[in-house]
């Protein structure tokens, strides 16, 4: 696409035509055994991981195995350009029961009966043998290497899971944070290699409370924002026995969650007696 590029200086504006990249986005419907449970604006692009991602985050699964996901419940997958995706678990699932109106790419939340009723199914996470300050610190450096749709367009999200020693092992990029976080959990259920105790999931904007359910659904032992979270994802994290970082910027950042953590600060961040 042509976009003008104009630059004001104390001479006057110039004015230079010159092609761009835009990142895409489009709407993709989930199902879960044949029926509608939700629809999304997503990038295109890991569509199976995100649905199936979305169906395990939002409880729909309840322990059920996926056994297909495939493009399109019914008729060719390009009647419905590619944008609906069907997960299946032979019916072992519980009967779905969708959300009440549309997600967007800023917000996966809508729509939803009740926030409680995303956290209702869920025990708090065991503790681990902790994560260090300084592998915390150096997460989003690590993560800027693998993200080439925003190095591309600047208009999308990144969501990483990484070891307890900050080795980068998956990284998806989406419009929406929760798609993108979504894509990165569905990976790793269609891989085995749920639940994610003892990872981290990095997340390129800020922590809000349904980033922080999901990261707790999947099992991740700690999240790292580079922005703000809500007072609701504080409290959801606290709730959750998950480690909760934000403001992760260079050599500083924000612990939220435990509420205070030992003074001994660069090995393994743990609440204080």
């Amino acid at each position: 696409m042509l976009v003008t590029t104009v630059s004001l200086g104390s001479t006057g504006a110039t004015s230079q035509r010159h092609p761009d990249e835009l990142i895409v986005e489009e709407p993709m419907s989930i199902q879960l055994d044949g029926t509608l449970v939700a629809t999304t604006v997503r990038t295109p692009g890991n569509d199976y991981e995100l649905a199936a991602g979305f169906c395990f985050t939002d409880g729909l699964l309840a322990g059920a195995e996926v056994r297909n996901v495939r493009y399109c419940a019914e008729g060719a997958a390009s009647e419905s350009a590619w944008n609906v995706v069907s997960v299946d678990t032979d019916g072992r699932a519980p009967a779905p029961r969708p959300r009440l109106g549309n997600t967007t790419s800023s917000c996966g939340l809508c729509g939803s009966e009740s926030i409680e009723a995303l956290c209702e199914w869920l025990s708090p996470l065991v503790d681990g043998p902790g994560m260090a300050l300084d592998v915390i610190a150096g997460v989003p450096d690590a993560v800027v290497g693998a993200q080439g749709l925003f190095e591309k367009t600047g208009a999308v999200h990144a969501a990483a899971a990484f070891t307890p020693s900050g080795e980068i092992v998956l990284t998806r990029e989406d419009v929406g944070r929760h798609n993108a976080v979504d894509k990165v959990v569905g990976r790793m259920l269609l891989d085995g290699s749920l639940p994610a105790a003892g990872f981290g999931l990095f997340v390129s904007g800020r922590a809000s409370f349904e980033l922080v359910q999901k990261a707790w659904a999947a099992g991740f032992s700690a999240l790292v924002a580079v922005s703000a979270p809500t007072s609701l994802a504080v409290r959801t994290a606290r709730r959750a026995n998950l480690l909760l970082a934000g403001f992760v910027r260079g050599d500083r950042l924000n612990v939220y969650s435990p509420e205070r953590i030992s003074a001994s600060a660069s090995p393994p961040i743990a609440a204080d007696a």
